[in-house]
């Protein structure tokens, strides 16, 4: 027989969400209403001084800030929730690679309300060289199997220009092949 349990209180829940062992924040308009600890420690800050600042300051750049968001934005409209794993910054500035789920309040309105985990990946994908914003990003779609068609339609720019990125992400990266340069950017190797 199970034993009754006492229902949770708003205290028990603050504590659940302030002691999460992974980052959790809540924003609106993609400012950040509230984190956890972990989240702060995560991005080399406090709690306290993220509540109020945009969730752009912890992306390497302000474009990522933004062509990751309309992705984002899309996916929440249609399905109410957004994941990837991505490349974030600390206060550092040192930069590492987090795993990324975020729900909507609303459809209607995805960045109105939303709730997101980070889990920062860095021990499994570590940073390994230098990349460009640009590279960032394909590098982030690589990851998730888009064929370079489909990153050219994502990100707007022709395909021969993604070539050309993996072409440098394959030297930069110092791998001969294609698989190679995947598992590389997922840290298997």
């Amino acid at each position: 027989m199970p034993i009754a349990l006492p229902p949770l209180t708003d205290s028990d829940l603050t504590l659940a969400f302030d002691l999460a062992p992974v980052g959790l924040c809540v924003s609106r308009n993609r400012i950040i209403q509230r984190c956890n600890e972990a989240y702060g420690d995560m991005f080399g800050y406090t709690a306290a001084s993220l509540a109020g600042q945009s969730m752009s300051v912890l992306y390497p750049s302000l474009g990522e800030f933004e062509r990751i968001g309309e992705r984002g934005l899309l996916a929440m409209r249609d399905s109410g929730h957004y994941a990837d794993e991505r490349i974030m910054k600390h206060a550092d500035g040192h930069l590492f690679w987090c795993h990324v789920v975020g729900r909507s309040l609303s459809r209607a309105d995805p960045f109105g309300c939303a709730v997101w985990m980070f889990e920062d990946i860095s021990l499994r994908r570590p940073v390994t060289a230098p990349l460009t914003c640009r590279e960032r990003e394909i590098a982030q779609l690589l990851v998730a199997g888009q064929t370079s068609k489909q990153i050219a339609r994502t990100l707007g720019i022709s395909p021969r220009t993604i070539d050309a990125h993996r072409a440098r992400l394959l030297r930069k990266l110092k791998v001969n092949t294609p698989s190679e340069m995947i598992s590389r950017l997922a840290s298997l190797t």
